[in-house]
């Protein structure tokens, strides 16, 4: 049986039966009609004018970070199991004694994302909550993995950097290109490989480029085109130069699978 096929019966008395969904962001909305596809019973998403309901088996908090902890004593005595969706808050904050985190390690755009086959970092204060968020992941199609509160910080740093500073260099990228009339449809095919290649290879067998040849050159006439188009994006070339140099110097001294290393 597939993952995204599986219920609220197929799983372990951890899975909480009765959930309540705070927000009404894109990951609210997204995660409380997938639970409910699972056989949740799921209240919401609820927004900061709802009444809370009588009871439940758990209250997930899908709301900013900053809200998290006034959120959590509104819903206080609501749920034995109160938990949190945020990557980057501890899970000791909301104050309850089963307290858990679940973070989908995804990006939520408008339309949604699918939750199958994605990670999702989870933490407890107590074996049943950690059993709890386990069980939510699972039910969902999500490989949890368990996270300590102090990670938290370098974990979401990780995933910003992964996924929304990719967006912010597209972005340059596409200004740059913009001056020549090529078209933000036409670097689909090249980002598009590009990640591909880093999730078969890993960075430094990826890498490819001027930086990665050393051709000094070619890299000179890029930054003189770079600052003629955009002169705002200068620290920001000339660090990526940097840190792409770096990662050359770390592929000439990486071994790779029977004892193959890849120069420059």
């Amino acid at each position: 049986m597939r993952e995204l096929e599986r219920t609220a019966a197929d799983f372990s008395p951890a899975l909480p039966r009765r959930v309540v969904v705070v927000g009404r962001g894109r990951l609210g909305r997204s995660i409380g009609p997938a639970l409910s596809a699972a056989g949740v019973e799921v209240t919401g998403p609820l927004g900061r004018d709802d009444a809370p309901p009588a009871s439940a088996d758990a209250v997930l908090l899908c709301v900013p970070d900053s809200a998290i902890v006034e959120a959590a004593a509104a819903y206080a005595g609501v749920a034995p199991l109160v938990g949190h969706s945020s990557g980057a808050t501890p899970v000791a904050v909301l104050g309850a004694a089963d307290a858990f985190g679940l973070h989908p390690l995804q990006t939520f755009a408008e339309g949604g994302a699918a939750f199958a086959g994605v990670g999702c970092a989870i933490g407890g204060t107590t074996p049943r909550a950690l059993a709890a968020a386990d069980a939510l992941a699972r039910c969902l199609g999500m490989r949890p993995f368990e996270l300590a509160d102090a990670d938290r910080p370098a974990y979401h740093a990780a995933a910003s950097i992964a996924s929304n500073f990719l967006v912010t260099l597209e972005a340059a990228a596409e200004r740059v290109a913009a001056t020549t009339g090529l078209d933000r449809e036409l670097l689909v095919p090249l980002v598009r490989q590009t990640v591909e290649n880093w999730a078969a290879l890993g960075p430094e067998r990826a890498l490819t480029g001027p930086v990665a040849r050393g051709d000094e050159e070619t890299v000179e006439r890029q930054r003189e085109a770079v600052l003629a188009a955009a002169p705002e994006l200068e620290p920001l070339w000339d660090a990526l130069v940097t840190a792409t140099q770096a990662l050359v110097q770390e592929r000439g001294r990486t071994p790779f699978l029977h004892g193959e290393v890849v120069g420059r």
